[in-house]
């Protein structure tokens, strides 16, 4: 069974949550840790012989050291690059919470150090006419680790963001902070320590702005620790 398990989510779209949870899985393999992910839901999959394919989920499959098909990793596959409930009207498809959770308890039940699961968006994406996707971790009480996009306006949104995850029930066990952008943001330490000093939980790193980002390029500038401690 997977001993420590994380959702991983962002304060908005586009924030670099595949590579900082890719980055994380390969953080987690040079420390000798087996791993295990999954993006339960991907819209804008790409139609190939095998089937519809994400790049996202692809490129955690690439990063966990335990083989899984890909169907595993990415239970949902949509091919509209929309947000996931419109994308799964469109495809007559329902997604549930409870469904997901289903799709995550069948990788808990592997047996590994790391299961990271990421979601979509940020904390309040909608599955349905109902539920968000923060249901399904709700259910698993699964922590939460926060990706924050070093740009204008990131502390309100890491702070609202953390608020409602908390306000959900669940810990936040870390927080990333990524550069989106190849120009650093005005005042980028200033934020670095405001957010350092309110969020109330662990930075687990600061990832600079690559041209053409790796994930194993960006382990040095990880520190996964906290993950692992309780």
């Amino acid at each position: 069974m997977a001993k420590k398990s994380y959702f991983v989510t962002g304060t908005d779209t586009g924030v670099g949550k595949t590579m900082v949870s890719a980055a994380i899985l390969e953080a987690a393999k040079a420390q000798g840790k087996r791993t295990l992910a999954m993006k339960p839901i991907a819209s804008g999959c790409d139609q190939t012989p095998e089937g519809l394919r994400n790049e996202d989920a692809l490129m955690l499959q690439q990063a966990i050291t335990e083989k899984l098909p890909y169907d595993q990793i990415n239970p949902i596959a949509l091919e509209p690059a929309i947000a996931p409930h419109v994308a799964a009207q469109q495809a007559g498809k329902t997604v549930t919470a409870q469904r997901l959770v289903g799709f995550c308890r069948g990788l808990q039940i592997q047996p590994a150090d790391l299961l990271l699961v990421e979601g979509a968006g940020g904390w309040r994406v909608p599955l349905n006419d109902r539920e968000t996707y923060a249901a399904m971790p709700r259910e698993l009480d699964m922590p939460v680790i926060l990706v924050v996009a070093l740009k204008l306006g990131c502390i309100n949104h890491a702070l609202l963001s953390a608020e409602a995850i908390r306000s959900d029930g669940l810990a936040v066990a870390g927080w990333v902070a990524n550069r989106v952008e190849s120009e650093a943001m005005d005042c980028e330490q200033e934020t670095l320590n405001y957010l350092s000093t309110h969020l109330g939980t662990p930075c687990l790193g600061v990832l600079p702005w690559l041209e053409q980002p790796k994930p194993a390029a960006l382990v040095r500038y990880l520190n996964i620790g906290p993950l692992f401690e309780s």
